[in-house]
């Protein structure tokens, strides 16, 4: 093993041996179908662990778990501080797992241990007790009658808010346990039930935290996890009618699917989808600072990131420093195993997704487009991406107009801020966006005028748990985060008493 190399835990090497079923009820359970799902490592294409692949009878035991657990009032009737202090404890619980938990987020996902460590276990905490402490600030109003009827009658008017019933909760394989408690916490804290479904890809990291969550004095049933395919397990999730809200991240081609199947029975749905997120950067724009933060919001977790940036305008005067910049930056980059804590960038998650990656770059260089990659990563059978820049790419490339999802980003010449503009905007989606300047006015003019859920001035990719995220267009319907969000997952309930 070298120095760089981070030893595995004995608990994570014993975890990774279990027979995971579903947990269901606040205990394991076997799944009804004899089917088991592969959990590969990205690293080295070996496989590390196998989970339950749930059938729809598996899904609808799972959610009728969690109605009753919701219909018997033992969380939502909770004193609001109580719930506060058990969730404040399942955080507790998180922390002292924490690298356990990072590591086998690393092993099932293929990022840097260091970003497992920072996000997937450091981010989680913040947002895990920043929502644990909304569970007290549920709150309503006293209003008064526009028009009290009939004349003279004197009432008192008020309104309450109320958890909306069973959630289902949708997790994308980019960032499992971070999204995922972005689901559960905020369905716990507004005193809802929740059955969560990980992507298929990366199941390890909710099913141990579900444990954590019953030691910590969550209720059964309160807090459940499925695996399985997201054509039978997700499908059969989303539809059940004893689901009340979906919370999804991930597609917007599956988030269409589910908006469509959720407006049958007008269910309640929060959809965080996909981006193609620009970055604007003005001829004023510090090129350090660009190179710096742009390299990060591209290439974190390997560009498997919504709010990633991956199409770079810039204007004419900066961009042939920032072209040998950026191609300098990229060609440093060393690739290897998450595990590997001098690697700079890791596998992305599967072989498909390779495959996929790869066919946006081939298209892009039989177009003539030009080709920066850096280095091409170990020949072990991981599942390595170079990391790439598209320089000036025909904007009716696949690669500009759809969601590569990967370590590759396109710079494009523009001749002054007005084209940059016009071609940030002109995409279907509208997650994120970022501005590079040293003029405030001009900073605050195109932060207005930029399409997105999000724009950011001189950085790109910071999030915060009080600061609400979602996107325009065909990104997402909703936010998430912020001191608003418990309302969608609760239910404003108007009462009226005449006196």
């Amino acid at each position: 093993m070298s120095a760089t190399q981070v030893e595995i835990l004995e608990s994570v090497s014993r975890f990774l041996q279990r027979s995971h079923g579903l947990y269901i009820d606040g205990r394991w359970q076997e799944s009804t179908a004899a089917g088991r799902m592969a959990v590969w490592n990205p690293a080295d294409g070996r496989q590390i662990a196998s989970v339950a692949d749930a059938s729809a009878d598996d899904v609808n035991r799972a959610v009728n778990s969690a109605r009753h657990a919701f219909e018997s009032r033992i969380w939502a009737d909770m004193l609001p501080a109580i719930r506060e202090r058990v969730l404040l404890r399942f955080a507790d619980l998180v922390e002292q797992h924490a690298e356990e938990l990072a590591q086998l987020e690393t092993l099932e996902q293929g990022k840097s241990i260091a970003i497992s460590r920072a996000f997937e276990l450091g981010c989680t905490l913040n947002w895990m007790r920043y929502t644990a402490g909304l569970t007290t600030k549920i709150s309503g109003r006293t209003l008064e009658l526009s028009i009290p009827m009939p004349e003279g009658a004197r009432y008192q008017a008020w309104t309450r808010k109320e958890p909306t019933g069973v959630v289902a909760g949708i997790v994308p394989w980019n960032f499992p346990l971070m999204i995922g408690m972005w689901k559960v916490m905020p369905a716990l804290a507004a005193g809802c039930v929740i059955v969560i479904k990980p992507s298929e890809t990366t199941p390890l990291t909710l099913l141990r935290v579900a444990e954590l969550a019953s030691e910590a004095g969550v209720p059964d049933g309160v807090f459940n996890v499925v695996t399985g395919q997201g054509s039978t397990c997700g499908a059969a999730l989303v539809n059940h009618p004893a689901v009340a809200k979906v919370s999804f991240t991930g597609s917007t081609q599956t988030g269409k699917q589910i908006a469509r199947s959720a407006a049958d029975r007008l269910t309640r749905v929060t959809l965080e989808l996909g981006g193609k997120n620009p970055a604007l950067v003005l001829k004023d724009a510090d090129p350090v600072l660009v190179v710096e933060g742009l390299m990060t919001g591209s290439f974190l977790n390997q560009g498997q990131v919504c709010a990633a940036s991956s199409r770079i305008y810039i204007e004419a005067p900066l961009f042939d420093r920032l072209t040998a910049d950026f191609e300098q930056a990229v060609k440093s980059l060393k690739v290897g195993p998450g595990l590997d804590a001098s690697a700079h960038i890791n596998p992305v998650v599967s072989l498909a997704h390779q495959h996929k990656i790869g066919a946006f770059i081939d298209e892009a260089r039989a177009s003539g487009a030009t080709l920066l990659s850096g280095d091409a990563g170990p020949g072990n059978g991981g599942f390595y991406v170079a990391p790439t820049l598209v320089v000036n790419p025909d904007a009716g490339l696949r690669l500009v107009r759809e969601e590569v999802f990967g370590p590759v980003i396109n710079l494009v010449r523009v001749a002054d801020a007005a084209e940059g503009l016009r071609l940030a905007n002109d995409t279907e989606y509208g997650l994120t966006a970022s501005v590079w300047t040293q003029n405030l006015g001009q900073a605050l003019d195109y932060s207005a005028r930029l399409q997105a859920g999000t724009v950011w001035i001189n950085s790109h990719t910071l999030i915060d748990a009080n600061l609400p995220f979602g996107g325009m267009k065909q990104s997402g319907t909703g936010r998430d985060f912020g001191p608003d969000w418990l309302d969608g997952y609760c239910e404003e309930k108007s009462v009226c008493v005449r006196y």
